[in-house]
């Protein structure tokens, strides 16, 4: 009977949805929540914009697991930015890169 078990287990799991694109996010929003002068504004609204070109670029190369956690952390409260998940992503990749580097080197 408890052979049976890690199936069952298994079974009831959900698999972790992750987007093949980046996130759709308001970066009008975003820019206006931060407040400032038009030209703050209008630089805010070019670093997202910019940090959303790369993000298209590069986003099959980040891991399920950092998209997952970056994008709840970039999304956290009532605004959204492509500039903190970008840099979440990038920190986690790097992180990852130092921790297999590590493992390869003992």
């Amino acid at each position: 009977m408890l052979i049976h078990l890690p199936i069952v287990v298994l079974a009831s799991l959900h698999p972790l949805a992750v987007a093949d694109t980046a996130p759709k996010f308001d970066i009008a929003r975003e820019c206006r929540s931060e407040g400032g002068p038009p030209e703050a504004q209008q630089r805010c609204a070019a670093d997202e914009a910019e940090a959303y070109g790369q993000l298209q670029k590069e986003w099959i190369r980040f891991s399920a697991p950092a998209k997952v956690q970056c994008d709840g952390e970039a999304a956290w409260g009532t605004t959204a930015s492509y500039v903190e998940l970008l840099t979440c992503l990038e920190m986690e990749r790097d992180a990852k890169a130092e921790r297999d580097a590590a493992t390869k080197s003992k």
